[in-house]
Parts: structure tokens; C-alpha cells; sequence
């Protein structure tokens, strides 16, 4: 069982109902073992994916069909290309491939993912929309 607690000042208190209910189900007086995770700042994260998808909208109708018009594909080909991938080797093609290292948030850490945000935004200045003016686009990207 999971049960996300927030820090206060008395100590922990469950972070949402649906944590509160499944303490509940726990036994006043038992002990249990706790393990300690910071999670990373779900702000940042859904900045991310505004990234992603703000960068989707400046593609052309060629550079989407390329994806086959899916933004999954795009982000995914973007991480890679910002070198966060794992390889494996392909029986099918008989070559070693690559795939996009997940960045859930209890696959990478905050600093990493922050490390991983700047490099995608290279790759997408670079790559995807070298003619936009970098502050005009980070101004759409804050809104």
C-alpha cells in the first residue's frame, strides 16, 4: 500500500481522501516501514509537457505526418534525441535501437528531469523551429 504524506510542522498528514481512507485501514498502534520519497514539482512536469506540445503546434503538416500525426511519437523522438534513451538490440531489424527512458516521477529525479528539460528545449530550438524567436516562444510557452 502507498500513502502520500505531506510535511507540516506537527509532522506527516495524508496528502489527499484517497490516501487518508487506505491509513485508515491501518491498525492504531502498528507499526509499519515508510519509505521516503521526494516527489518532483508536478508544475514543472506539466510544463514539460506544454513544451511538447507547444512545439507540436509550430510543426508543419509534413513535419507532423512524419510522426504520424502523434505528439507521443514527437516527444519520444525528441527525448532520444536529447540523449535520454536506453538501447536494445532489435531481433526483427538486427540492429541496436533506442527507446526513450521513462521520466515518471519515480524514474528520475528533479535535477535530472530539469537537465532533461533544457536539452529537449535544444533539440526543439535546433531541430524543429530554428526561425522562432526564442523569447517570443518562451513568452508563449509561460502563458
Amino acid at each position: 500500500m502507498k500513502i502520500n504524506l505531506v510535511v507540516t510542522s506537527e509532522g506527516f498528514r495524508c496528502a489527499t481522501d484517497d490516501d487518508y481512507e487506505k491509513k485508515k485501514k491501518l491498525k492504531r498502534g502498528s507499526v509499519v516501514e515508510c519509505t521516503v520519497k521526494e516527489y518532483r514539482n508536478y508544475a514543472f512536469h506539466r510544463k514539460y509537457f506544454a513544451l511538447i506540445n507547444l512545439s507540436w503546434e509550430y510543426l508543419d503538416e509534413s513535419q507532423r505526418q512524419f510522426f504520424h500525426d502523434e505528439v507521443e511519437r514527437f516527444r519520444e523522438t525528441v527525448q532520444v534525441a536529447a540523449g535520454h534513451y536506453e538501447q536494445y538490440y532489435s531481433l526483427t531489424s538486427g540492429e541496436w535501437q533506442q527507446r526513450p527512458k521513462s521520466i515518471a516521477f519515480d524514474q528520475l529525479s528533479e535535477s535530472d528531469f530539469s537537465t532533461l528539460y533544457e536539452k529537449v528545449k535544444d533539440v526543439i530550438y535546433k531541430v524543429f523551429i530554428p526561425n522562432i524567436a526564442k523569447d517570443a516562444f518562451e513568452q508563449e510557452l509561460r502563458n
